[in-house]
């Protein structure tokens, strides 16, 4: 999968991509309309960084490129590539419980802490994206 050369785009099945992570120095595109809501995106090879009506939804150092980024419900699913492993920060509901799972493979449940983020690491396989799939558990 490419980089995500317009910064972020609405895919065909609904979804949003965003990141470039090749990127050298900082890109920004604001005001970008999805479902009624803006977004804001930040990218380049060291952060990128996406925001929801000027509320914290993603962020990865260094710079990731995110692709198919849905959210229904209390799951979120994108599949995620870079040039160097990453740490990847999400907005999630405060105090709850997740399970992940990286490429279909439970990593187990983490908690969110008061502010809802929900941080996992993640290595980059070269040749092809990430799969990632965060839900909440009952």
């Amino acid at each position: 999968m490419p980089v995500v050369k317009d910064l972020i785009r609405v895919e065909k099945d609904g979804s949003i991509s965003f990141g470039n992570y090749e990127l050298p120095e900082k890109a920004k595109l604001s005001d970008f309309e999805y479902k009624g809501d803006l977004y804001k995106v930040k990218t380049y090879r060291e952060i990128t960084k996406l925001e929801r009506n000027g509320m914290f939804v993603y962020e990865s150092v260094p710079g990731t490129a995110v692709h198919n980024f849905t959210v229904s419900g209390s799951r979120i699913t994108f599949d995620v590539e870079g040039s160097e492993d990453a740490q990847i920060t999400i907005q999630m509901e405060e105090d709850r419980e997740y399970e992940v799972f990286v490429n279909d493979i439970s990593t187990g449940s983490e908690r969110t802490n008061l502010s809802g983020k929900l941080v996992i690491s993640v290595e980059m396989d070269r040749e092809q994206p990430i799969s990632i799939r965060i839900e909440e558990r009952e």
